[in-house]
């Protein structure tokens, strides 16, 4: 089984999601943005899949410091822009099993994925 998991580092709900995986001895990849960047190609594809709302982080601190101009009239390809340039801006974790995208960090979901 392939598994990737996509984030930053130092992010809380990533050291969960790290950390359950690890508790289960679930073996993955760990793609960091920060070190790593992410494709446009790879954002369009979970866009496409999910939807850039759901891939998009409106919450985190990187997203509510932008100017107003720039958080108006978002498209998806406006969004997809965004988190390439600064990856801080998408949901954390990025789950990526088999082609199945999880995103966000829910033990029940992971349990759902993975079994008990």
């Amino acid at each position: 089984m392939v598994v990737t998991i996509y984030g930053i580092k130092n992010c809380d709900t990533m050291k969960k999601a790290r950390s359950w995986l690890d508790g289960r001895g679930t073996v993955y990849r760990f793609h960091d943005y920060k070190a790593e960047g992410i494709d446009r190609s790879q954002l369009e594809r979970w866009c496409a899949e999910l939807g850039w709302e759901t891939v998009l982080n409106r919450g985190g601190t990187t997203f509510r410091k932008l100017d107003d101009a720039e958080k108006q009239e978002l498209t998806a390809d406006k969004a997809i822009a965004l988190m390439q340039k600064q990856p801080s801006m998408i949901k954390r974790p990025v789950l990526e099993v088999e082609g199945k995208l999880l995103v966000g960090f829910k033990p029940e979901l992971y349990e759902a994925q993975f079994g008990a």
